[in-house]
């Protein structure tokens, strides 16, 4: 860069000395400036200095006659466009520093230092230039901005309308490696949010679309790059604007306010509303409560190497007045962010989230408004890197998307009380317990990682949903907590051993780790109750569309079925099928003691009508009488009688009566219970399996209802196959699965697992998707 200096070069500026003093003593003409360096510089120093690697490739000029250098004290950030210095229009011959007009006043207008010597340089010649300078710069700054568009980034609806990463890219217009910043506005609806944007970034052109009427020109959310100051612009819609889903739109700020740096808030009120601290303060609760959280686990989950702050973005409030004065004019000694933290501290609202909150005003007498004070202030926060720092554009897409896909979802307005900009059931999942009524404590859509439904509260016991849990009490002894389900047999058992077990002994309690602790009829008298010996028993939750629980051994009736089934199919070829006799007796072996006999019955309960030998008799799981099927063709459930939840089959009279409890004693109950039709299944098929074997085709279907698991779906609840849809028929022919108890065709639960969890200790059918789950089922 340099070469010799000819001396006609020398004496061209005799007041600008070097100001380096690298290789000189400070006494030596300046001939370079290195705008790099921000000094003048002498021949020698210019050359000792720019011989190192790290300051070789320096822009330097050589200084011309006349020459005005920049003031050395400020970056001539204050009025001016960013990047452009200020430059000097005196020396101080004492201090040995260039100093423009505001840094001459702010350091030597008071004290010793108004004494010192000055000189004055000669910057008429230079005003024309610099003018001209810094309107070249801000063409070509508008130039950059010419082709800039906005896109639609989130819809009213919380859909996010950009497929992936690099698709945000694309509709940005921005380098996939380019760090950026992301500015949003807020406000109410028709204060001029789009017009601000348009004003402070794309010197007036209409990138967000504004309009004159009555209706939101922005719905969703509108981004867009600002090449100049290298930042993704999102515009925002307006608050108390008249929409429908005004819940979930009001959700969306918040997400677009967690992944900004600096948020403006718009407001053209002479005033500054009590809405305005409300919405901000509400959106700081929020946002620590659920966001936080949620921003660290994205962190850790997509694995970015910029972590996404836990902490706020920066709140600019501009405030426009016409008629009124900005805030603080009459109250001289205290700034407006002292008065915005005290408004905040009266209201009760604490904006802790956001890393810090300026206020700038400007009052506008003529329009148009004038917008320069918000750009500098807007210019200083972008500058500062400490708490937020520019990421790439892929970081944001991914923390957008991550908060859109975990707090989405339908929120019914009429169910909402707004006391708060931002309430809880914005972002908790919405499910409440079954048996007390109690919500979820869990963000939305936790299910999808895997995270149960958790409450704050304990649970209370419901007989309906017997929503008891059974754990080892030895176990729970030693600092273990396992559960234990009441079931027909012992895994060791073969399940015909185990059954026949069972009709003897009655059923088990065993633990993974303790093997067998109990058996219901081990002794011929004096058995006690587990609970008071072996187990000790829990109150849980009941969550919409999770399994119900198992109670006592509710399957055993069906594993006899099952086997029954085989061995008839076995035996079918040799059999004419089940007579009506035949068929009445198995009923009433297997049918609860508050049912009429088949025997007894012969005329239907209600209608009369006499029975002839080929007609169906139908009991009431109710009343327990027989009825035709006419009168006993409507289904309810009846807990009370331990069928569960599930709706039975009952008579005409008892379906009317369905709002009145019956009072059926708790003994009655237990005798009524599963663990009695299963017990009485299990002595028929005992005591006359030699029949089985050599005579009939068991009639599955009549004694499918009693023996049904209560987790199970009722068959004629079971119209197509959960899993491929297609809809039963003679054909096509249900299966339960036993890990879900859903209806499935045979194609798609054909494969066999253990469910010890449901007391089925061998292999048994289950569907396509619970045999894809880890672990034990």
């Amino acid at each position: 860069m340099s070469t010799q200096t000819s001396p006609a070069e020398k004496g061209l500026n005799p007041g600008l000395m070097c100001q380096e003093s690298y290789a000189c003593s400070g006494t030596d003409e300046a001939i370079f400036e290195c705008d790099e360096c921000c000094s003048l510089q002498c021949l020698r120093c210019e050359e000792e200095l720019h011989r190192q690697e790290r300051l070789r490739n320096h822009e330097r000029i050589r200084l011309k006659p006349g020459h005005v250098p920049y003031c050395d004290l400020c970056k001539g950030l204050s009025g001016h466009l960013p990047g452009v210095r200020q430059r000097a229009i005196v020396r101080c011959q004492t201090c040995k520093i260039n100093l423009c007009l505001e840094c001459q006043k702010r350091t030597h207008s008071g004290g010793n230092k108004r004494r010192h010597p000055v000189t004055v340089y000669n910057v008429s010649n230079l005003q024309g230039s610099l003018e001209a300078e810094e309107m070249d710069e801000e063409t070509k700054r508008k130039k950059m901005t010419e082709k800039v568009v906005s896109f639609l980034l989130v819809d009213e609806n919380e859909e996010v309308q950009v497929t992936n990463e690099e698709d945000f890219i694309r509709k940005l217009d921005c380098k996939p490696d380019q760090h950026l910043k992301v500015v949003s506005i807020f406000g109410n609806t028709g204060d001029g949010k789009s017009h601000t944007l348009n004003h402070t970034f794309f010197y007036g052109r209409e990138v967000f679309k504004t309009s004159p009427t009555q209706e939101s020109c922005t719905v969703g959310v509108w981004a867009a790059y600002d090449p100049v100051h290298k930042v993704a612009v999102i515009d925002t819609e307006g608050l108390l604007g008249a929409t429908v889903n005004l819940s979930q739109r009001t959700r969306l700020l918040l997400k677009v306010l967690a992944i900004s740096d600096l948020v403006i808030y718009r407001t053209h009120a002479d005033r500054l509303h009590n809405d305005l601290f409300k919405f901000l303060g509400d959106a700081s609760e929020a946002y620590l409560k659920h966001f936080t959280k949620e921003l660290k686990a994205t962190t850790a989950r997509c694995g970015l190497d910029v972590p996404l702050s836990t902490l706020g973005p920066a709140v600019i409030i501009f405030h426009e007045t016409v008629h009124t004065q900005l805030l603080g004019s009459d109250h001289p000694s205290e700034v407006p962010e002292k008065l915005i933290q005290d408004r905040f501290r009266k209201l009760g609202r604490f904006p802790e989230a956001f890393s810090s909150i300026h206020y700038k005003g400007t009052r506008t007498y003529n329009p148009p408004t004038d917008f320069s004070g918000l750009r500098r202030a807007l210019e200083q926060l972008l500058e500062n890197n400490t708490t937020r720092s520019p990421r790439h554009p892929g970081v944001i897409f991914k923390a957008l998307k991550a908060l859109s896909d975990r707090f989405s979802g339908e929120i019914p307005d009429d169910q909402m009380a707004h006391s708060s900009f931002f309430p809880d059931e914005y972002f908790t999942c919405s499910s409440l317990c079954l048996s007390c009524g109690v919500g979820c404590k869990n963000s939305m859509n936790h299910g999808k990682e895997g995270v149960p439904h958790e409450a704050k509260s304990r649970c209370r016991y419901s007989h309906q949903y017997d929503n008891r849990v059974y754990t080892c009490k030895a176990c729970y002894e030693r600092g273990e907590e396992v559960s234990v389900v009441p079931k027909t047999s012992a895994s060791t058992d073969s399940p015909w051993m185990g059954l026949a077990k069972y009709a003897w002994s009655g059923y088990v309690i065993e633990c993974p780790n303790c093997g067998v602790v109990y058996r219901s009829r081990q002794y011929w008298f004096g058995n006690q109750d587990p609970v008071d010996t072996v187990v000790r028993t829990e109150i849980v939750h009941v969550w919409p569309g999770t399994d119900g629980f198992l109670k006592d051994n509710n399957n055993a009736a069906q594993r006899l079925l099952d086997g029954m089934n085989f061995m008839a199919q076995s035996v079918s070829e040799l059999s004419l099928g089940p007579t009506k006799a035949v068929t009445s007796w198995l009923t009433d072996q297997i049918a609860p003691a508050y049912w009429r006999p088949n025997s007894q019955i012969l005329s239907c309960n209600k209608c009369a009508t006499s029975f002839k030998d080929n007609d169906t008799k139908h009991h009431c799981r109710a009343c327990g009488e027989g009825f035709c099927d006419s009168c006993s063709s409507k289904t309810r459930p009846v807990p009370e009688r331990g069928w569960g939840p599930a709706p039975v089959r009952v008579c005409d009279n008892c379906y009317e009566a369905r709002n009145v409890q019956l009072a059926i004693t708790e003994a009655q109950v237990d005798d009524e219970g599963g663990t009695l039709i299963a017990r009485k299944v299990g002595e028929a098929v005992q005591n006359t399996l030699g029949a089985v074997v050599t005579a009939i085709d068991i009639p599955l279907g009549l004694v499918k209802d009693a023996a049904r698991p209560a987790y199970w779906v009722p068959d004629h609840e079971i119209l197509h196959c959960h899993n491929c849809r297609k809809e039963f028929s003679i054909k096509l022919s249900k299966h339960h699965c036993r890990a879900c108890g859903q209806g499935f065709c045979d194609e798609c639960s054909h494969d066999r697992r253990a469910v010890p969890s449901r007391g089925w200790d061998h292999p048994v059918r289950v569907c396509f998707n619970c045999n894809k789950k880890p672990g034990d089922l």
